[in-house]
C-alpha cells in the first residue's frame, strides 16, 4: 500500500527530558535463549563441581565468578570492569541465579585465587561439553587442527615473555597452542605457554591427550590432523601412525635439500585443477626408520615479480609457481590429501571469530592463573554461541575433502545484535513472569524458532 508523504514524515524539535528510575528493564532480553541452554547443559552445577571452594565459603563461590565471565562475554564485553554497565540487568541476574552481581575487586580476587587443579578441571568440563556434542552429531570421522596464537599485553602479566610477534612487535605474550574440531568450528582444548616458545614446544603430548580423550568417549570414529610445518618431526608423524590418527603435516625445505633436488629435477607434473599440480612419492631421509609418502605440489604464482629472481639454497623458486610438500599416511588421491590439507585454514576464521566476538586475545590480569581462566571462559562462550547452533539448524553437510563445518555458522557478534541486545520489561501480570519485548518480526521469529527448538531438546 502507498502512504503519503504526511503519513511517513515528521517533525521533532523537543528533546526529552531524562529521568533514572529502579525498573525491571532489561537490554539483553535474547539472553533467555542462553538461559534454557545452561539449563540444558546444568552448566552452573558442573562449574561448581570444577571450581570448588574447599573450606572457604564465600557469598559469590569461584564457580559463580566463572558463570559470570562466561556470560560477560557472550554479551559482548571484554574489559572486567564493563560488568558495572549491566549489573542491574534483571535478565542477567536471574540466569546468574542471583540478587547482585560482584564488584570488579571481588571477581580480580576470586580469579587470583583459583588454583591450578581447578583449572585443569575447567579444561576437562570444556573438553566434554564439545565431546558431548560430537557423540549427539555421530560423525563418522573428526579433524583436530593444532596451531598456536598470540595474546598480547602492554603490561608485566605474570608468565608472558617476549617472543616471535608480527603484529606487536617486542611485547610480552603468551603464545597457546589450541586444538579445533573442523565440523563444528569449536575448540576442544588449550595448552598454556609464555610467548617465547616455538610452535612445537609440549605440542607431541598435548596432541596425543586430545586424540586419547576423544577416543574414549568415540570409540568408532576415525581421527584426522592437518599441520603446519612448525609441527614436523618424525617423532610426531609415527606418534600419529601409532595411535591411528591420518596426518597431513607441511615439509620445511630447509630440513631436507634432497626436496629441492627432486622438484627442479621433475618433468611432469599432473593436473589437480587450474591452480594445483602435482607428483608423489614414497621416500625417507637417510635418518628416518619408516618411508611415507610425499606429495609435491605446485600453485600457479599470479604474482608479478620485477627485477631478478632471488635464488633459494633450499627451497626452489621460479616465476610461475609456488612449491609445497605434504608429508601424509593418508591412502585417498592426492588431490583429496592435497584439499584436505589446505583446509586447514579454516582454523584461522575460528581464531578471528572468537578474538572479535569473545576476547580471546585479551589479557585482563596480572596473575597467570586469572589469565588462564579468562583464556578457558573465552573458549567456553564460543563453543556455547556454536552449540546453540547446532541444536537449533540442522548441518547443511558433512564429508568434503576441505572439511568445512558442518553447519553455516552466524558469529557470535552476529546472534548478539539481532537476538541478544533487544530492550523488554520483566513483569507479573496476574502473578505470571513475563517479559514484553517490542513487537519486531524478524526478532520474534528468530527468538521464538531458538526458544521452540530449544525446550523440545531440554
Amino acid at each position: 500500500m502507498k502512504s503519503s508523504k504526511a503519513q511517513i514524515q515528521a517533525k521533532y524539535h523537543k528533546i526529552p527530558t531524562i529521568h533514572f528510575e529502579d525498573q525491571k528493564l532489561t537490554s539483553f532480553s535474547g539472553l533467555l535463549i542462553f538461559q534454557i541452554l545452561f539449563r540444558r547443559l546444568n552448566l552452573k552445577q558442573r562449574l561448581y563441581k570444577c571450581f570448588s571452594n574447599g573450606k572457604v565459603s564465600p557469598i559469590f563461590g569461584r564457580h559463580l565468578v566463572v558463570l559470570l565471565l562466561i556470560v560477560h562475554l557472550i554479551l559482548g564485553f571484554r574489559r572486567l570492569r564493563e560488568v558495572d554497565y549491566y549489573r542491574d540487568d534483571p535478565l542477567v541476574l536471574r540466569l546468574m541465579g542471583l540478587r547482585k552481581l560482584p564488584d570488579v575487586s571481588t571477581i580480580s580476587r576470586s580469579l587470583s585465587k583459583i588454583e591450578c587443579k581447578e583449572i585443569e578441571k575447567g579444561r576437562a568440563l570444556s573438553r566434554t561439553m564439545v565431546i558431548e556434542g560430537l557423540k549427539r552429531e555421530s560423525f563418522p570421522r573428526l579433524t583436530f587442527d593444532f596451531d598456536g596464537s598470540v595474546q598480547s599485553t602492554r603490561g608485566h602479566a605474570e608468565g608472558t615473555a617476549v617472543g616471535f610477534n608480527k603484529k606487536k612487535k617486542g611485547a610480552r605474550s603468551y603464545y597457546n597452542l589450541y586444538c579445533t574440531v573442523a565440523q563444528t568450528g569449536q575448540f576442544f582444548d588449550f595448552l598454556p605457554r609464555p610467548g617465547n616458545v616455538h610452535d612445537s614446544n609440549g605440542a607431541e603430548q598435548f596432541m596425543m591427550d586430545c586424540f586419547g580423550e576423544a577416543r574414549k568417549e568415540l570409540k568408532n570414529t576415525l581421527f584426522e590432523s592437518r599441520m603446519d610445518s612448525a609441527f614436523f618431526s618424525d617423532k610426531l608423524l609415527n606418534l600419529m601412525s601409532i595411535h591411528h590418527v591420518e596426518f597431513t603435516s607441511s615439509v620445511p625445505f630447509e630440513r631436507f635439500p634432497e626436496l629441492k633436488t627432486m622438484v627442479e629435477n621433475r618433468k611432469r607434473w599432473r593436473t589437480i585443477d587450474k591452480e594445483w599440480s602435482y607428483f608423489e612419492n614414497d621416500w625417507k631421509p637417510k635418518s628416518w626408520d619408516k618411508k611415507y609418502r610425499f606429495i609435491f605440489t605446485r600453485r600457479k604464482n599470479k604474482k608479478q615479480i620485477k627485477g631478478p629472481l632471488q635464488l633459494d639454497l633450499f627451497e626452489p623458486r621460479d616465476f610461475n609457481f609456488d612449491y609445497k610438500v605434504v608429508v601424509t599416511n593418508k591412502r585417498e588421491s592426492a588431490k583429496s590429501v592435497v584439499l584436505f590439507h589446505n583446509g586447514r585454514g579454516s582454523q584461522e576464521a575460528i581464531f578471528g571469530d572468537a578474538k572479535t566476538d569473545v576476547a580471546l586475545d585479551v589479557i585482563p590480569c596480572r596473575r597467570l592463573v586469572a589469565n588462564q581462566v579468562f583464556t578457558l571462559c573465552s573458549m567456553m562462550a564460543h563453543n556455547l554461541s556454536r552449540e546453540i547452533q547446532m541444536l537449533t539448524t540442522p548441518p547443511l553437510h558433512r564429508a568434503q575433502p576441505k572439511r568445512p563445518a558442518a553447519w553455516t555458522f552466524q558469529k557470535l557478534d552476529t546472534i548478539r545484535h539481532r537476538i541478544i541486545q533487544r530492550a523488554g520489561r520483566l513483569t507479573k501480570p496476574g502473578g505470571e513472569l513475563t517479559l514484553t519485548m517490542s513487537a519486531n518480526q524478524a526478532v520474534r521469529k528468530d527468538l521464538l524458532h531458538f526458544l521452540d527448538i530449544l525446550q523440545k531438546a531440554a
